[in-house]
């Protein structure tokens, strides 16, 4: 029987958990235009009581393979990612007023999550890694060459047989500043 939840009652009980899951994961879940298709996921956690009151840490990693969607030409291509976290969980503290959003203070508050139900499902653990793991523009080859401005071919693939130097018309006022320069300089 697989577990879903990370429980703090049972941690409370019998002390530190590991869990282990895999989920299949839909790339339309995770809203992200970047994210052509996402394999199936596994993560691994263990959890334990903290040091503060109501305090849980969870230390684990989540490995996924995925198709991202190259920034620049567009193409799908593969990543398999290991990522691995730290999670503090503490009580939602009591907010004075309703919607009243709960400041960050130091920096150690940075890997705090606030919960209010006592269990956290592993899966919505999992799918917050995979985002965070997401380059937020993902690139097929660092030097990819993107896809042609004017006709829209792939440039990494084929040649493109628009002109080479398309310029700009609003830069056409400074063209006559860069010959006069180079005129000065041939005298």
């Amino acid at each position: 029987m697989s577990v879903d939840f990370i429980d703090f009652k049972t941690i409370d009980e019998h002390g530190p958990q590991s869990y282990e899951a895999t989920y299949d994961v839909d790339a339309p879940e995770l809203d992200r235009s970047e994210l052509a298709s996402v394999g199936s996921t596994t993560i691994r956690a263990t959890a334990k009581q903290g040091e503060l009151d109501g305090e849980y840490i969870a230390d684990g990693t989540v490995s996924f393979t995925a198709d991202l969607n190259c920034s620049r030409c567009a193409e799908p291509y593969p990543i398999a990612n290991t990522s691995t976290f730290h999670v503090r969980f503490r009580p939602r503290p009591e907010a004075s007023e309703e919607n009243e959003e709960v400041e960050i203070t130091a920096k150690e508050e940075l890997d705090v999550e606030f919960y209010s139900d006592r269990s956290i499902p592993l899966r919505d653990l999992a799918l917050e890694q995979i985002q965070l793991s997401i380059p937020m523009k993902p690139l097929c080859d660092e030097n990819c060459l993107g896809l042609c401005p004017h006709c829209g071919v792939n440039r990494a693939r084929e040649r493109c047989s628009c002109e080479a130097s398309i310029v700009d018309e609003r830069w056409g006022a400074l063209k006559g500043i860069r010959d006069e320069l180079a005129k000065k300089k041939d005298v």
